[in-house]
């Protein structure tokens, strides 16, 4: 046990984590090697990924909203044919996310392709942790339809938003400017959706938050996960924080409080204890020989 750092650096440098710092200057200011907040890294994000599936469950929810958010791991998906060392796992990841709007409760998450079988496995996640019926609101994105009836067997209120974008910008204004929204159009695709609250709104927000909360998510930067497993970690030590941890502003309270899942604000010592609950038994020495 000598080599385990304590506890409340454990929790520093995962604070740092959540707080966009990049692994290199967490092990600068932590003083510690890049391996070590590496090791760290996956140590929480396996504990953090069973204390979803333990404590994310039976969540009562009125209305759902769903949004996909572009990243890569290693390499962007146009550049795949001039990487070095490319794996499968490298190029485009999109994270599916799942938000309670009342709440603001990530009630879901996966990291995948943007395609029907992505879909699938994210809507079946989601559909296992709800208690009641919903209403889901997605953005236009072709897979939604027809999953979300597939998984939902039709039993679901589904209302779709897409937003209209006119290319407005100015003469020498930067390729990374985003196109304007001029326009809102609003479907009922299953089920009778209050299509007066239908919004993608606070899914989008909190895909700002993401970008804000983890390096790996920085556009421009060399920041970008460079493993598919980082990557998944680093989403599970950032929505387990976000959901029990973290105080939301227009809440007063966690989005697990809100919820009802628990009645505590925890902080990120809590989660170190996750860890700990979550290593594994240490071996035991075998019987000492002499040596001949």
């Amino acid at each position: 046990m000598a080599n385990v750092l304590p506890p409340e650096k454990r929790a520093l440098i995962l604070q740092m984590m959540v707080e966009g710092s990049s692994m290199r200057s967490i092990s600068r200011v932590a003083g510690v090697s890049i391996n070590t907040v590496a090791k760290l890294l996956v140590d929480a994000g396996e504990a953090c990924l069973k204390a979803h599936d333990d404590l994310v469950k039976d969540v009562h929810a009125k209305r759902v909203e769903c949004d996909e958010i572009w990243s890569f791991v290693h390499t962007k998906e146009r550049n795949k044919g001039k990487a070095k060392d490319f794996k499968p796992e490298h190029g485009d990841v999109w994270t599916w996310t799942a938000i309670e709007a009342d709440t603001k409760l990530i009630i879901s998450y996966l990291a995948g392709t943007r395609t029907m079988i992505s879909a699938e496995a994210f809507l079946t996640d989601l559909a296992s942790r709800l208690a009641d019926r919903v209403q889901i609101d997605t953005d236009g994105h072709a897979a939604y339809v027809p999953t979300i009836r597939k998984v939902f067997e039709g039993k679901i209120d589904h209302a779709v938003i897409t937003k209209v974008y006119a290319n407005v910008k100015a003469e020498g204004q930067k390729r990374y400017a985003p196109l304007e929204c001029v326009g809102v159009k609003k479907k009922a695709e299953c089920g009778t959706p209050d299509m007066r609250k239908a919004s993608t709104s606070y899914v989008e927000r909190q895909n700002l938050s993401m970008r804000m909360g983890m390096r790996r998510f920085t556009r421009l930067t060399n920041g970008h996960s460079k493993k598919y497993e980082q990557h998944l970690y680093a989403l599970a030590l950032y929505f387990m924080h976000y959901n029990f941890c973290r105080k939301h502003q227009s809440l007063g309270m966690t989005p697990a409080m809100a919820a009802g899942l628990t009645d505590t604000q925890h902080d990120m010592a809590w989660i170190v204890e996750k860890i700990e609950e979550n290593a594994p038994p240490p071996k035991k020495r075998g019987p000492y020989k002499k040596k001949a």
